[in-house]
């Protein structure tokens, strides 16, 4: 029986791909998974019981993700299960930001008369506005959502250029032909009308637009964060807006600072909030750490390499090393003088760790045991496990 323990309110739809046979949901203080949303873990003191971790969601800065990895704890994150959700506030907002729809409709809301209709049309031109189409919307950031705004902004019409000197294949595979590509942040902030982020929170992205980036952009131009708040040096974007330099900031990230700035459209971090994204969210979660529980397989990890390899033998065990030379023969060697045959062996790297599958025909689980005691006994092993097939009825 694995323990799961949850944190937020997991949709149930994600729940129930756990089975009740096999899973537990928070009735044990020493959980084998994790399954969150937002809570904050960075003061979690984690049971050495935890093997995985499973956001809803594809930000994973609340969690130690550094940590974990030195502790051999797999983080997983559910890239794309909201994408739709935040592309379709991208583009609201996009629309928001060139008609005072908001405004109109508060303005509405005062009138008073039985000549309602004739005070609305004798005032509107107070809210006219301009069109999408035919702006220039630069797109930084083509994962999952950079590529849908690509797409559905250039089907209303606009001009798109995006850039991403890391776009993979698969997401390249959905980017219409028509999106330019823009060959560096240079040409994005200083060619469009409309800029939006779709980048992930690291080191090397925070304050990724900060006064430089926002003195090239043209007078006329509007920002919009959907990523993460500080992407943006916000400090930087407020000086930009009080001098003119852009003409509008649009985030999803509630700061005081911005609040009540009349060219400032601040959010309450609505990007994934509909019933559909957490329902995909929660759904790819379980299915995720699911699969790595049962058969050690990681796909979507954050901090290990995607390992995946069909499991048919009796036992297979996983391994967590530090990547440096030769565990890959210490890992045989301990097997084969145990004398037991390797089936099927996978090993991928990433950075400074590795992570290793490894099928065996043994059937003995004493033997494997201890085979996986002398694989811990190791200095650069952090993790091994010994998981039995329970599919093929060994």
């Amino acid at each position: 029986m694995y323990q799961i323990k949850t944190f937020n309110a997991i949709a149930p739809e994600g729940l129930q791909r756990l089975d009740k046979e096999k899973y537990a949901i928070n009735e044990s203080d020493e959980p084998e998974g994790i399954l969150l949303r937002s809570q904050k873990l960075h003061d979690y003191p984690f049971p050495k019981s935890v093997l995985g971790i499973a956001r809803a969601g594809a930000g994973t800065n609340n969690i130690p993700v550094k940590e974990c990895t030195e502790q051999g704890i797999v983080v997983f994150n559910t890239p794309g299960a909201n994408a739709n959700a935040v592309k379709e506030l991208v583009i609201a907002s996009l629309l928001l930001s060139v008609r005072p729809i908001l405004q109109g409709a508060q303005w509405v809301q005062t009138l008073n008369g039985s000549d309602v209709e004739e005070q609305a049309e004798a005032n509107k031109k107070q809210f006219a506005g301009t069109e999408l189409e035919g702006k220039k919307l630069g797109v930084v950031g083509l994962g999952s959502i950079g590529a849908m705004v690509a797409n559905d902004a250039y089907r209303l019409g606009m001009e798109v250029v995006g850039y991403d000197p890391y776009v993979s294949v698969d997401t390249a595979w959905t980017i219409s032909r028509r999106v330019k590509r823009a060959n560096d942040l240079a040409e994005i902030f200083t060619t469009c009308d409309f800029i939006t982020l779709h980048v992930p929170l690291m080191e090397n992205t925070r304050h990724l637009v900060g006064k430089n980036e926002l003195a090239k952009m043209k007078p006329t131009a509007k920002l919009f964060n959907f990523s993460r708040s500080e992407i943006v040096d916000t400090a930087a974007a407020l000086a930009a807006l009080d001098n003119n330099e852009i003409a509008g900031y649009t985030t999803d990230f509630a700061d005081e600072r911005l609040l009540g700035h009349d060219n400032v459209l601040v959010l309450p971090h609505l990007g994934a909030s509909t019933e559909e994204a957490e329902i995909n969210c929660a759904k790819m979660a379980a299915r995720t750490l699911k699969k790595f529980l049962e058969f050690g397989t990681i796909k979507r990890s954050v901090n290990f390499p995607t390992v995946e390899m069909a499991f048919h033998s009796p036992y297979r065990l996983t391994v967590i090393n530090r990547n440096v030379p030769n565990m890959l023969g210490q890992i045989s060697s301990i097997i084969a003088e145990s004398g037991i045959n390797i089936d099927n062996m996978l090993n991928r790297g990433r950075d400074d760790f590795a992570y290793t599958l490894v099928d065996v025909g043994a059937t003995d689980a004493a033997l494997l045991e201890a085979v996986a005691d002398k694989l811990r006994a190791k200095e650069d092993i952090i993790r091994v496990r010994v998981i039995k097939n329970q599919e093929v009825g060994y």
